[in-house]
């Protein structure tokens, strides 16, 4: 008997369901400084990454994400689960940024491939919008790459649990935890996702003689091509 995997949209939107914890869960860890939080949180955004290779029912990637388990398992029971899990937001903001930037040197930056994904490759040939395209595509890697330097700051400053403090250095900045966790854990999203709401209702005034999709739609696009944004502009046209 053979069991079919559910459509690519499908496992987008179960990612996109079980993702809202990981912060609750990241926070809690950060607060109560319980290693399992930690361990809960990592293996939640572990499962998500891996969700669509794992509804292929196939054997490799159940064996990788077990084997990838079983490293978290060791970190929790050293006591690094939680200090892998404050490199998190670091790394995520770093590999955005450069992502980003490295898209700057080509003759498709990265918003342009979300313009293409969204709206078609006709999209960019409209007045101003391939010069927007690259401008914001700027804006992020500018945002990202100082988010991470700042993050980097917070785990290395942060007073009793950051990095210096753990290995005896007398920290230049100190920090007060909980602001350096909160700031890891919570509010590096809650700026990005203000920073995309923000950049959102600037295009549609500085584009205003264009018609744009609803947000809704335009974050439904995005959820179910953002594998193919990685290959070009090429892969994501209609």
């Amino acid at each position: 008997m053979t069991f079919s995997s559910p459509p690519d949209g499908t496992t987008r939107r179960y990612g996109l369901l079980l993702l809202p914890a990981y912060p609750l869960l990241a926070i809690a860890g950060a607060v109560t400084h319980r290693q399992v939080f930690a361990l809960l949180a990592l293996a939640l955004l572990l499962t998500v990454l891996m969700l669509p290779h794992l509804l292929t029912r196939r054997a490799a990637p159940w064996l990788w994400w077990s084997g990838m388990l079983a490293g978290l398992l060791w970190t929790w029971r050293y006591g690094f689960a939680g200090l892998l899990l404050e490199a998190v937001p670091v790394l995520i903001n770093a590999l955005l940024a450069g992502w980003f930037g490295r898209t700057l040197g080509t003759s498709e930056p990265l918003v342009a491939r979300f313009i293409v994904a969204i709206e078609g490759d006709e999209r960019l040939q409209q007045p101003g919008v391939a010069a927007y395209a690259r401008q914001i595509t700027w804006f992020w890697t500018v945002l990202l790459g100082a988010q991470a330097l700042l993050l980097t700051v917070l785990l290395l400053c942060a007073d009793h649990n950051g990095l210096l403090a753990r290995a005896g250095i007398a920290s230049p900045l100190q920090v007060p935890e909980r602001w350096a966790a909160t700031w890891l854990h919570l509010g590096c999203y809650i700026l990005l996702a203000a920073a995309f709401l923000l950049e959102y209702a600037y295009r549609r005034w500085r584009l205003r003689h264009l018609h744009h999709p609803g947000l809704h739609d335009m974050l439904l696009q995005l959820a179910l091509h953002w594998p193919q944004l990685l290959r070009g502009k090429r892969a994501v046209a209609p």
